[in-house]
């Protein structure tokens, strides 16, 4: 996989397919591979570009304090780097963070955005739940004991209790023993100070803001409040899910993100 000399971190990322550019961009818990079902499905219509971000993945370690903005102007050279003059961009979680500053750093680069279990700013519950999963590492803990204490937080109570095989498939994927501390701390306190709030509504890229019902960490408060951010945002929520929608309800969320990329052609 190639690894782009992008400042101040370089970045891995996988490229496939051929026509308009879909960048995308994942979350605080994971890297590129996150996205394999979505490259799978938008390959064959579009060039499907899916990174990942500092501190995740094969990409540099966040050895420092950073805010969304740096990770922005990151992906920015990369585009340049990777000559997309302009891209569709699909982020999740903290990945919507990311992609809310590239537009607002460079609009015109952006033919749509689409936001997956993100947040303009984080509400109180959010923000304590990324609080306690900060602290949890910061205190020297493995990866495999926060998964096994915070997964609950990622999917429903149905897909939690429905397939106990299941359920551990997804706590060893998320319990990445080689996923770097600092950085995830680094990226955490990130997600934490991140507010977009009042800045977007100027904006005119079309917005896709999905949430899923039962999301404690970009609870439908917050789900809400980001699509009020902009102008004129579609908002779309999974009723059955939690923050990891796109697992749980894989077909409704394949259908919502192509439906919104074609509806952008």
């Amino acid at each position: 996989m190639p690894l782009a000399d992008t400042t101040p971190w370089k970045l891995n990322y996988v490229e496939a397919g051929s026509g308009p550019t879909v960048l995308l961009i994942h979350g605080l818990a994971g890297d590129h591979k996150a996205w394999l079902p979505q490259i799978e499905a938008l390959k064959g219509q579009y060039r499907v570009v899916a990174v990942d971000n500092p501190g995740a993945g094969l990409s540099s370690n966040v050895s420092s304090p950073v805010v969304i903005a740096d990770m922005a102007k990151t992906f920015l050279q990369l585009m340049d780097l990777l000559k997309i003059e302009s891209a569709h961009l699909v982020g999740r979680s903290m990945g919507g963070a990311i992609a809310q500053e590239i537009v607002l750093a460079a609009p015109h680069r952006v033919k749509s955005l689409a936001m997956a279990g993100s947040f303009a700013k984080l509400d109180a519950l959010g923000n304590r739940l990324i609080e306690n999963m900060r602290d949890y590492i910061a205190a020297g803990h493995s990866w495999s004991e926060w998964s096994r204490l915070f997964s609950f937080a990622f999917v429903s109570i149905d897909f939690f209790l429905a397939d106990a095989a299941r359920l551990d498939r997804l706590e060893r994927l998320i319990a990445d023993e080689s996923r770097d501390k600092p950085s995830y701390i680094n990226l955490a306190n990130a997600c934490l100070t991140s507010n977009t709030v009042g800045r977007l509504s100027q904006l005119k890229s079309p917005a896709l803001v999905m949430g899923g019902r039962h999301d404690p960490i970009c609870s439908p408060v917050t789900t809400e409040q980001l699509a009020k951010q902009f102008a004129s945002a579609e908002i779309v929520f999974f009723e059955k899910s939690s923050h990891f929608f796109l697992m749980e309800e894989p077909a409704k969320a394949g259908e919502t993100i192509l439906s919104w990329l074609k509806k952008q052609s």
